[in-house]
């Protein structure tokens, strides 16, 4: 789970379920915060109470999102037994998940000009909760192979901004087009920020 990032209450979750919804239909620049409180029946009011601002909402939705992808990550590298198996598995498995995404994928194809801000200028939350995830993780696994105990969340940060880097514009040498191919490219060139 991410941490820093609560889970909300029944109502919040039904404006950011519509949010979602509403988002993934007509994209952000189309969408406002009446398209929103009109899709989850409450009122215009109710949503600035509970979420904000439609900046926020889109946070508040991408934040949710990114929860459930940590979700599928932690399932796919479960059963790994080394850190750098579950490091370039979890590489590849973010890589495909978000590629993949009816809301984030779907918008970084159609709308990246939209999308840019939220991961990179206003991505603070995300960026974070991201970050402290995959440092925790580190932590966890350094522990548990008897490495050193130093504090990982330079090499997480470093993980972060390249993958974001790669789904922000995936035009590069590196070819990353399959699993495969994002996995080579983890064991070549993210393992060996592991021994930092």
């Amino acid at each position: 789970m991410l941490e820093g990032v609560p889970a909300g209450d029944v109502l919040t979750e039904r404006i950011l379920d519509a949010a979602r919804e509403q988002f993934m239909t007509f994209g952000l620049r189309r969408s406002t915060v009446d398209d929103v409180a009109k899709r989850a029946g409450v009122s215009r009011v109710t949503v600035y109470r509970r979420v904000g601002s439609k900046d926020e909402l889109v946070q508040r939705v991408l934040l949710r999102e990114y929860r459930h992808f940590v979700a599928e990550v932690d399932a796919a590298v479960a059963g790994l037994p080394t850190m750098e198996e579950r490091m370039v598995e979890g590489f590849a498995a973010i890589l495909r998940l978000i590629r993949g995404h009816p809301l984030i994928g779907g918008l970084l194809r159609l709308e990246p000009e939209t999308m840019l801000p939220y991961l990179t200028l206003e991505s603070g939350p995300s960026f974070l909760a991201m970050r402290g995830y995959l440092a925790g993780h580190l932590r966890r696994a350094r522990r548990g192979e008897g490495r050193g105990a130093g504090d990982p969340t330079a090499v997480a940060e470093l993980m972060v901004r390249i993958t974001v880097s790669f789904l922000l514009n995936p035009v590069s040498c590196f070819a990353l087009d399959d699993d495969e191919q994002a996995r080579e490219f983890a064991r070549r060139y993210l393992a060996p920020l592991l021994d930092r």
